[in-house]
């Protein structure tokens, strides 16, 4: 604890442990995944996926991707927190020796797994993962609860290994990619060179979300770089320092802003939902660009009766500023330009397209709102400033949408005095700070954490205080 008050680090990791994860894999894909040394000398995970071009599985990739537009992370151990994350019980001293009470531990390996195209092999690689984490948690259950990793590759399978994860493996959410990489439609044979993407929100998962709701589990939306994932300005850059800028903060934006405009939150109004490891700062230009697309263009907005200047107007001020000696050409041009803007607004009354009507079904729900009842959270490290100023640019719902996260485990993590730092980060009163080092954590991932920390943790005042 951090003076009394209880501290849950939202989104922390595993680095799974090659030697032992790789025992939990079906023997038959165990020579399709391995780790290579790259020609700088550093570790990568070696895959043999699915090859569209030949058909067979014989695509070898790297992750994370060790160089081209998008490249992914290298020289990544970090020096304090590599053992702790691979080994529990260093984990737990560095736990109690910051105040930490409770790790949710999402992994670092199956970023990757989104990426695979063949999908009995990410299906087994969810399932050994899964296995092995909870398994790998379950001495020290009381502290470490590990986050499940779905097959999106195959619906119905992840929603049945979603079940799995909650019901028999005990575990108080799940984790899904903010997009599932797929071959381009017009260049399928060159994945992953060239891809597109499916959202989150896509309809082919609104069942998965579905099943969230019903299970009541928290989604936690997590990206990776050198993933392939679609990573937006990211995927422009060559160097690892510039791709790791832009690639987390523009998969979170990007799957938030889907999420809201394609009307998952809309259609499941009690889906809770974690946009993790992005950061925060950039939420209220976001959220404010949202209010303002939904106000101007789909609540206001009525594309069949576009606006037109009288030409009598246009005529006025073209002989204002073309002087009068041009009338004759003037008034000729502008009767011309006004035939055919009339042509095109005749035409536009009678069109019948629903493409006139941008998320027509959210006329009624300004996006705000879906902050405002909890559906959806981000995450802040110790050394972001943004928690202290969220309440300026966003209200009270910016003191209840930040969960802290340390990133333990991750290269930019930090683990010496995380929570302290963070506590002071601002000028935050007492119920404020417990709602950014608990209180919001508990109402993202609800009462399956709730019910599962120790009885002494359940007398803490968030859990009392905080509501979903």
């Amino acid at each position: 604890m951090y003076e009394g008050l209880l501290v849950i680090d939202a989104d922390a990791h595993k680095l799974e442990n090659p030697l032992i994860m790789r025992d939990y894999l079906d023997s038959k894909y165990r020579d399709r995944i391995g780790l290579v040394i790259d020609r700088l000398g550093d570790q990568r995970v070696r895959v043999v996926d699915f090859n569209p071009k030949t058909g067979q599985n014989d695509l070898m990739q790297l992750f994370p991707q060790p160089s081209g537009l998008g490249k992914g992370g290298f020289r990544t151990l970090h020096p304090e927190t590599t053992l702790g994350a691979m080994f529990n019980q260093p984990r737990i001293e560095q736990m109690d020796a910051e105040g930490i009470d409770v790790h949710i531990i999402y992994g670092t390996l199956n970023l990757v797994f989104a990426s695979l195209l063949d999908h009995d092999l990410a299906i087994a690689l969810c399932q050994a993962y899964n296995t092995y984490m909870a398994e790998d948690c379950r001495p020290y259950g009381d502290r470490l609860k590990p986050i499940g990793v779905l097959p999106l590759q195959d619906i119905n399978e992840a929603i049945k290994e979603m079940h799995r994860c909650v019901n028999e493996l005990g575990m108080v959410g799940v984790a899904v990619p903010p997009n599932l990489p797929v071959p381009h439609p017009r260049a399928p044979e060159a994945f992953p060179d060239i891809r597109t993407c499916k959202a989150i929100s896509h309809p082919d998962f609104r069942p998965l979300l579905q099943a969230a709701v019903d299970l009541d589990v928290a989604l936690g939306i997590h990206g990776a770089p050198g993933s392939y994932m679609m990573g937006g300005i990211a995927d422009h850059m060559e160097t690892f320092v510039l791709t790791h800028i832009f690639v987390q903060r523009n998969q979170q934006q990007h799957a938030m802003t889907r999420m809201v405009f394609d009307g998952a939150f809309e259609q499941f109004p009690t889906l809770r939902v974690g946009f993790l490891e992005g950061g925060c700062g950039w939420l209220p230009d976001l959220a404010h660009a949202m209010h303002e697309h939904w106000e101007k263009r789909i609540r206001d907005f009525d594309p069949k009766h576009p606006y037109r200047p009288s030409m009598m107007d246009v005529t006025r001020h073209m002989l204002q500023e073309r002087g009068t000696h041009h009338s004759t050409n003037v008034i000729s041009q502008v009767k011309n330009l006004f035939d055919l803007l009339w042509s095109a607004e005749h035409d536009s009354m009678s069109i019948d397209d629903e493409s006139l009507y941008e998320h027509y079904n959210l006329r009624h729900r300004d996006p705000l709102e879906y902050f405002e009842r909890g559906q959806i959270f981000v995450s802040f490290e110790s050394d972001d400033p943004a928690p202290a100023y969220l309440p300026q640019a966003m209200g009270e719902v910016g003191k209840r949408v930040v969960c802290f996260s340390g990133d333990y485990g991750h290269w930019d993590g930090v683990l010496q005095n995380c929570v302290r730092d963070a506590a002071h980060k601002g000028n935050y009163d007492r119920a404020h700070l417990a709602q950014l080092l608990a209180g919001n954590t508990l109402n993202l991932y609800g009462d399956r954490l709730r019910q599962s920390l120790p009885k002494a943790l359940q007398l803490s005042p968030e859990l009392a205080t905080s509501t979903h």
